[in-house]
């Protein structure tokens, strides 16, 4: 199918670069980019990730040199 499309300079700099880098025709690279934009689109976006917190029963300590203690002994200095 032949159309006229106008692009924005930004875009079509960018385009005219992947063709030369890519070694395609301006055309081929046009239909690539759009083909991957259009079928992004319909891709099912996935559930966000949801931490669930539970207690592990540990004790609560409120200094370090508390636990140390516990973990060490009274000699962990």
């Amino acid at each position: 199918m032949r159309t006229t499309l106008t692009l924005d300079e930004d875009v079509a700099n960018l385009l005219r670069k992947e063709a030369r880098k890519s070694g395609e025709p301006f055309k081929q690279v046009v239909n690539r980019f759009l083909r991957l934009g259009l079928t992004a689109t319909k891709q099912p976006l996935r559930k966000p990730f949801v931490v669930k917190p539970f207690k592990l029963g540990l004790p609560h300590f409120e200094k370090v040199e508390d636990l140390l203690e516990q973990l060490e002994g009274p000699d962990h200095r």
